[in-house]
């Protein structure tokens, strides 16, 4: 305040003192602007006459109306999409784009008869690295782009080499594919819009301070058991200091409805589920925890780091292994959980918050694909190093 009275007080002084000297020159400067306004007048004048004629000049030259041709830009143009294989062969019917997910202008096929006028053709990779399939045949239509899919981690995707130079966009769960849709993802309730997040996207509940506690405390459901994993070696620790229901071929079979929404109706019953992925790498994030989510579940993850799993979550809607020296004080952890209510609310009082979506497979990648080459049309650039990048 100091320095804003002294600011004033200075200002005063000299606005006094500058008063006198100003009406003194104020003739002066009223004749000098009188002239400089009427030589902008002037130049003003000229200016705008000179558009004018030439202005009348560009409208003699126009075409006649009626042989305009509607100015469209590449990307509105619609596109066909060529689906080369359909994943590990099982036939889904193709999906209407705008009516379920609000993307116009794509028109999908499985038609190989199509391949010269496609613009573009998803690959799906394990049947072209198995040989089931062959890629489409070379020399490609001009500008037409080929899409490399692969929902698979890095330890179960082989033949990669066979593959570089060959594709221009990839479509992975990966954050920095050019084509990006993870296994789910969250949906601030305020970012929520009509359409594609109404219809498909699950609210988020935080239960009740008087909901009644879930009667069991872990369950774990896996399908591919394989000692070799470290899921399976992690489990073996675990077990010793803790109940673990397991569900699937390994353990207790799962309802007959053996879909997402049986095992997310069986983990509603539990505190914790077990998100162990079969490989830990970059983004790898599937469906095991996501189900989890849905059902209110706190899930306990071994994949990628907690950093990664930080990229899609917040930092207290999961239990990471590695925040725990050993499993046994894992255990402990989820024992203690359990007897204090208010400690495990700290793992779901964020879920108010948020909607989760997951992507139904393959239907909405196909629409997503397309979308995205309506967005590069006439770009072919080929994607280098494929297989570093992947496994980096």
């Amino acid at each position: 305040m100091g320095v804003v009275a002294q600011w004033r007080a200075t200002g005063r002084s000299t606005i006094t003192a500058h008063r006198a000297n100003s009406r003194s020159g104020s003739s002066q400067r009223e004749k000098c602007c009188a002239l400089v306004l009427k030589r902008t007048c002037s130049s003003v004048c000229a200016a705008t006459v000179g558009f004018l004629l030439f202005l009348g000049l560009c409208l003699l030259h126009l075409p006649d109306p009626v042989t305009l041709v509607p100015m469209v830009s590449e990307e509105n143009r619609a596109v066909t999409l060529l689906i080369w294989t359909y994943p590990f062969g099982r036939y889904r019917k193709l999906p209407d784009c705008f009516a379920l997910y609000q993307i116009g202008g794509c028109t999908l096929t499985d038609d190989w008869r199509a391949y010269p006028d496609a613009d573009a053709v998803i690959i799906h990779h394990r049947e072209v690295a198995t040989g089931s399939a062959d890629l489409p045949p070379e020399p490609r239509p001009r500008a037409q782009k080929w899409i490399w899919m692969n929902y698979e981690s890095p330890s179960h995707t082989s033949s990669l080499w066979r593959f570089e130079d060959v594709f221009n966009l990839t479509m992975t769960y990966r954050t920095d594919s050019d084509i990006f849709l993870p296994y789910g993802y969250l949906v601030p309730n305020e970012h929520r819009t009509r359409g594609l997040q109404n219809r498909f996207a699950h609210p988020l509940h935080t239960p009740p301070r008087s909901h009644r506690p879930r009667p069991r405390l872990l369950a774990w459901v896996i399908s591919n058991w394989s000692e070799s994993h470290a899921r399976v070696a992690f489990y073996h620790q675990l077990r010793r200091y803790i109940q673990v229901d397991v569900f699937g071929r390994a353990g207790r079979p799962l309802p007959k409805d053996s879909g997402g929404g049986s095992v997310v109706r069986l983990l509603g019953r539990y505190h914790f589920y077990l998100a162990l992925e079969n490989s830990q790498h970059t983004d790898y994030i599937t469906e095991k925890l996501w189900n989890a989510v849905r059902a209110g579940a706190v899930p306990v993850v071994l994949g990628p780091s907690r950093q990664n799993y930080e990229r899609f979550l917040p930092p207290e809607a999961f239990i990471h292994v590695d925040d725990f020296p050993t499993a046994r004080e894992l255990a402990r952890y989820l024992l203690m959980l359990r007897r204090n209510p208010a400690r495990l609310r700290r793992h779901l009082d964020w879920r108010g918050s948020y909607s989760v979506q997951q992507p139904t497979f393959w239907g909405e990648h196909y629409c997503t694909a397309c979308r995205a080459v309506r967005r590069t049309r006439g770009r072919t650039d080929v994607v280098k190093d494929l297989r570093r990048w992947f496994h980096s």
